[in-house]
């Protein structure tokens, strides 16, 4: 087994300026491009110091559990219970409608109260099925242990298909659709993203320290799927701890893992961006990173692909931030699906002063929620409670033409003209600037000295279009 690692610079002896034995000599960069990232991106204050070495804590699971039958990317999933019904620990209560879709899986065990419209972090009414727990966790019959060496790849991507996995970081792809690339798709990179570039968010550096072996187990799983023999995990050099966690766990594996530390830079997690610091490749516009030959997943997806496929149990809860100026003790907590913030926020001792705003997610590209009663769901990294101190309410003032936002959007798009052709909604010339290439990471937002809000124009454009074509 060979277990490498690269970072100029870095206060870790073992971290080493390996490259030849890291990359096929036409995928080397030069070597000033190390630490790996990306052209463009920004740095905002991290705020991460307030949870990144709180250890996570399992609460206890409320009497309530409100679970959205939209939870990931894709068709909504259809119930496959009804009202009356008892329902066990994992049973499968909702039924993926489609390849592009997940079943959702009970988190508790308990009685089926209601199927009804519940708010649904995205602001809008989702059917949503309402579980009285039990409190005895009984798990469903059909959960059970497994060799996963034995199993082939097609069993391998049906259990995870089963298990109703999709990406953690909070995209919520369907897991088993990034596993099933077309035949024609030859792939020869599986990253896994453990960049978690967001600032407060701190779950998957979390579960890269305390669930390191799970990762490594995850990671050969999907390697054997993809049929790889290398696998990389990707690391911003802000997290030295679990840097050193990493390679200290992979020299013990029998598989090639290959520890990338990355310049901290936001927004070093999106996909095409790692992509271009590890593979040395550029998606192109309209393309899959499958169509460059990667898979890309994230930690804490890697993790929970282990203990699916090792335990059986599917996927009915995850590691979320909970942190924010108003929190008083910001945490990390392993919370079930169907957990309302609200009791979260009560877990991390209510607030110390009044939120005018909550998040779902980072701040950069969250979410922000109407009522802090909808539950968690499995795109849930973080929730952000911030007081009117920490908004941005400032009057826009006109472009300025400085050119900043073009300079750092790691698309390199021109956010000031976007905007500008959205406001004038002339979806012709957005057509032509690529619009539908912009991942909204809000990087021209954020520096933007105008304080105009680009990304908010090119969301609402978004919409627009999307409804004049299915018109």
């Amino acid at each position: 087994m060979k277990i490498t690692a690269f970072h100029v610079g870095s206060p870790l002896e073992k971290v080493k300026q390996t490259i030849n034995k890291v990359l096929p000599s036409k995928d080397k960069p030069k070597e000033q491009s190390y630490p790996h990232t990306f052209k463009g991106g920004i740095h905002p204050d991290e705020y991460k110091e307030l949870t990144n070495t709180v250890p996570v804590i399992e609460i206890e699971t409320p009497d309530i559990l409100i679970c959205p039958v939209a939870q990931h990317i894709g068709a909504p999933a259809q119930p496959c219970v009804k009202v009356g019904d008892e329902v066990k620990m994992g049973q499968k209560i909702a039924e993926a409608a489609g390849f592009v879709s997940a079943n959702i899986h009970s988190p508790v065990s308990g009685k089926v109260m209601a199927i009804e419209p519940r708010m649904h972090p995205s602001g809008v009414m989702v059917p949503s099925i309402i579980i009285e727990n039990d409190r005895q966790d009984t798990p469903d019959d059909a959960i059970h242990k497994r060799d996963w060496k034995s199993l082939s790849p097609k069993e391998l991507t049906d259990i995870i298909s089963e298990s109703g996995i999709v990406g953690m970081g909070g995209a919520t792809f369907p897991t088993h659709v990034k596993l099933t690339p077309p035949k024609d798709k030859k792939i020869d990179y599986i990253i896994i993203n453990g960049a978690e570039c967001e600032p407060f968010l701190t779950s998957d550096h979390r579960v890269l320290l305390e669930n390191t072996a799970d990762v490594l187990q995850g990671l050969k799983i999907m390697m054997k799927i993809l049929g790889l023999s290398v696998g990389y995990i990707a690391i911003e050099d802000n997290k030295p701890d679990a840097i050193a966690r990493l390679m200290e766990f992979a020299e013990k594996e029998d598989a090639d893992i290959r520890v990338v530390p990355l310049k901290t830079k936001y927004p070093q997690g999106s996909e095409k961006q790692l992509i271009s610091a590890i593979a040395h490749r550029e998606v192109p516009p309209g393309k899959l990173p499958s169509d460059v030959g990667v898979v890309v997943n994230n930690i804490d997806t890697c993790a929970t692909v282990a203990r699916a496929v090792t335990s059986g149990m599917p996927l009915i809860s995850r590691i979320v931030t909970v942190s924010g100026d108003c929190v008083k003790y910001p945490s990390n907590f392993k919370v079930r699906f169907g957990t309302p913030f609200s009791y979260l926020f009560e877990k991390a001792g209510g607030f110390e002063k009044e939120p005018v705003k909550i998040i779902m997610g980072g701040p950069m590209m969250g979410t922000a929620v109407s009522s802090p009663e909808v539950p968690v769901i499995k795109g849930t990294s973080g929730i952000l409670a911030f007081s009117r101190e920490m908004i941005a309410q400032n009057q826009q003032d006109t472009c300025l033409r400085c050119g900043k936002c073009v300079s750092a959007c790691p698309m390199r798009l021109m956010p000031n003209a976007l905007n500008a052709a959205a406001k004038a909604d002339n979806y012709e010339k957005l057509e032509k600037l690529h619009i539908m290439d912009c991942m909204e990471c809000g990087t021209c937002s954020y520096l933007c000295p105008a304080r105009q809000h680009p990304v908010q124009s090119i969301k609402i454009a978004k919409t627009k279009m999307n409804q004049r074509k299915k018109a």
